[in-house]
């Protein structure tokens, strides 16, 4: 297996080398907006200890990103008005995965609404400001 990448887009942006529209952080994980979201309030949880994927991350720092996911989900479903969730962890190119840093999608449904071809479009900065925004504020319910 490939190495871990100091230099991937979010290790930089834990670094604060890149900018992201932050919606969560802890000890343990960052939670952004996904840029080129499949749904309205597409989220990334990632965890702040370097790993590549599901393969070589540990059970303790894969639990806080879970932790941090399911919390990013009970959110959005309120901030959203979603009517469910969609929850994806992609490891490796043959699984799916993009940037190799693990991350957590966290994607709110609606009924009747498709998900949006990965990498289809970037959102406008305003309409993600918006998310944020709204996000945040129903995070403070929990």
């Amino acid at each position: 297996m490939t190495a871990y990448d100091p230099n991937n887009i979010f290790a930089k942006i834990l670094r604060g080398e890149f900018p992201c529209y932050k919606v969560y952080e802890d000890d343990h994980v960052l939670a952004f907006l996904d840029i080129m979201p499949r749904s309205t309030g597409h989220t990334l949880v990632i965890p702040k200890a370097p790993a590549r994927n599901i393969f070589d991350i540990t059970a303790e720092d894969y639990g806080h990103v879970a932790r941090g996911a399911h919390k990013i989900a009970a959110a959005a479903k309120t901030a959203f008005k979603a009517d469910g969730m969609t929850i994806g962890q992609f490891s490796e190119a043959s699984g799916g995965q993009v940037v190799f840093h693990l991350h957590m999608h966290v994607m709110p449904r609606h009924d009747d609404v498709a998900l949006l071809p990965p990498t289809s479009r970037k959102e406008d900065p305003k309409v993600l400001e918006d998310h944020a925004t709204k996000l945040i504020a129903a995070l403070q319910a929990f």
